[in-house]
């Protein structure tokens, strides 16, 4: 297993000799997930809100940040690919997005991500971790995971602990200079009250009277068929739906 202290050959085996650890375990650990390959369901949305400046990143609810270093992957669709990382990402585009968006370049100036409990993968304790909770026989999961923890470990994000929604407004008021303020997420505020979710809004909406913004969003789509990507552009507060795609980015609908 993860820890090489136990092997998936005799699991009752293991399950006997740590149950102890295990039984701990399950009760303590809270579920922490990052998975990667939404990133190429994201990517199209921040190429779209892309506007020549270098992007100022916020991530609410990061886990490892793992999508936050998305420009470090390859992305490939049936239109073109992007970037240039070791990393690549695909999937099934049942519509692709356009190819001349494929053609937009983007640079970072800052990556920065909030979390209750963020995950620090630079640790070998937090790289496990997240391995952990992908399942034993999804191994090509397993294998993009590890990839994209190397990808993160040789400069990682800014991940700072606590609740996103009472930070938010001194988090939105720190801004990089001629940068552009990117705000995202993916299946973070589908677990917010209605009152958390309102008080989220209200400060994008004040942070956008200093200087616009964009938040780029993901939530449930029309009959629980994956993620909706939403691009909410703020003083405005106009939404525009730009796709849809399956909740772990293995297939993406553009223009839906």
């Amino acid at each position: 297993m993860l820890a090489g202290r136990a092997s998936w050959d005799d699991v009752g085996a293991a399950l006997v000799e740590h149950r102890e650890f295990l039984t701990r375990w399950t009760r303590e650990q809270e579920v922490q997930t990052n998975e990667v390959q939404r990133a190429w369901g994201l990517l199209p949305g921040f190429l779209s809100v892309a506007d020549g400046r270098p992007f100022d990143l916020l991530e609410l609810g990061p886990s490892g940040g793992l999508n936050l270093m998305f420009d470090r992957y390859r992305y490939r669709y049936a239109t073109g690919t992007w970037g240039e990382g070791s990393l690549e990402l695909s999937g099934v585009d049942r519509t692709p997005p356009p190819a001349e968006l494929l053609q937009r370049g983007v640079t970072v100036a800052r990556r920065r991500g909030i979390d209750l409990n963020p995950v620090d993968v630079t640790t070998e304790h937090g790289a496990r971790l997240l391995q952990s909770f992908v399942w034993a026989d999804q191994t090509v999961r397993l294998e993009r995971l590890r990839r994209a923890i190397e990808a993160v470990r040789s400069d990682p994000p800014e991940l700072l602990r606590g609740d996103y929604v009472e930070a938010l407004p001194a988090l939105l008021a720190d801004r990089v200079p001629g940068a552009q303020l990117v705000v995202f997420q993916t299946a973070s505020t589908m677990y917010l009250d209605e009152a958390s979710t309102q008080r989220l809004h209200a400060a994008l909406r004040a942070a956008a009277d200093e200087e616009p913004l964009v938040f780029v969003s993901t939530g449930r789509a029309p009959q629980d068929d994956g993620f909706a990507l939403d691009v909410e552009r703020y003083p405005e507060g106009t939404t525009e739906r730009l796709a849809v795609f399956d909740f772990h980015g293995e297939w993406l609908d553009w223009g839906r």
